[in-house]
């Protein structure tokens, strides 16, 4: 009888998802195998030799299948990291990208230029990635973080407390704003961030299988042109953030032109910026707010 060990088993896999066209199919190979292990990755390495067993094999061989059919690795384990913390994922809440690592380092970078503790808000947080990047990046935030879907708040809820900052992240349910009406302690931010669907209706057509077929449609969909959540930010944003506070939105690869005409067309900021991530695609808005009105 062929005996699987280690090795044998991230050659195959790796081939496996090669032939099926899966993105990244050796870091696949690998969080698939150290995920129905329980071995850390680099501990794949240092056991080479050890023979897998039947149990063990047959766990992997039904996750090698699905992930062969584009299913999200994330979601087959459960888990992604970002921004160098492990979050848990579900296929309720949007899969954390790197991309989206600039916008939290934008936010801390602009907390840390303010004095004595900060309220921020995050719209849209899903599994709560950004709000709790931006927790533990800043230990002087208090963060409250908002979503429309129920369940992609019991993720992040699970994010909160697995990284123990309850007394520092508040979750709200609710859209966009709406939860925030009645929240008395605190009337406005010093930041809030988002990073919202932004996909138009041609685009989402188009979309890998990867995403269309696995990932929320309300985390990715945003109207007939990927802007209906920002028109609906820029409409609200006055009531919300601070004199001197920012805005940091996420954006699609062509948006940054019509992004900046909506935060301009507000009259409330003294300085907009559109970033590019590494690829050159247009990647973050930020925007300050005037420390007086016009």
């Amino acid at each position: 009888m062929t005996q699987w060990t280690i090795q044998r088993l991230l050659t195959w896999i790796t081939d496996y998802l090669t032939k099926n066209d899966v993105d990244a199919p050796r870091l696949s190979a690998e969080l698939l195998l150290s995920h129905v292990l329980g071995l850390k990755r680099i501990e794949l390495y240092t056991q080479f030799d050890r023979v897998v067993n039947k149990e063990h094999l047959d766990r992997l061989h039904d996750l090698v299948r699905r992930a062969s059919r584009h299913e999200p690795v994330a979601y087959l384990i459960g888990r992604t990291e970002f921004y160098s913390i492990e979050m848990e994922v579900t296929p309720d809440c949007l899969i954390p990208r790197p991309e989206t690592e600039l916008l939290v380092q934008r936010a801390i970078e602009f907390l840390r230029t303010r004095s004595g503790p900060q309220h921020a808000c995050d719209l849209c947080t899903g599994c709560g990635c950004i709000a709790v990047a931006v927790a533990k990046g800043f230990p002087d935030a208090k963060v409250t973080a908002t979503d429309i879907s129920d369940k992609a708040l019991a993720v992040a809820a699970r994010n909160v407390e697995k990284h123990q900052i309850q007394d520092r992240v508040e979750l709200l349910c609710g859209d966009l704003f709406e939860p925030l009406v009645p929240h008395l302690d605190v009337t406005q931010w010093d930041l809030i961030t988002c990073n919202p669907p932004y996909v138009s209706a041609a685009e989402y057509e188009k979309l890998d299988k990867n995403v269309k077929d696995y990932e929320p449609r309300l985390a990715l969909w945003a109207g007939a042109d990927g802007l209906d959540v920002y028109r609906r930010i820029c409409a609200s944003i006055d009531r919300f953030l601070k004199p001197g506070g920012a805005l940091l939105l996420e954006i699609g690869y062509a948006q940054g032109p019509a992004v900046r005409e909506l935060l301009d067309a507000t009259a409330l900021f003294a300085e907009t910026v559109i970033e590019r991530d590494p690829n050159n695609n247009d990647r973050i808005a930020f925007a300050r707010r005037r420390e007086t009105p016009v």
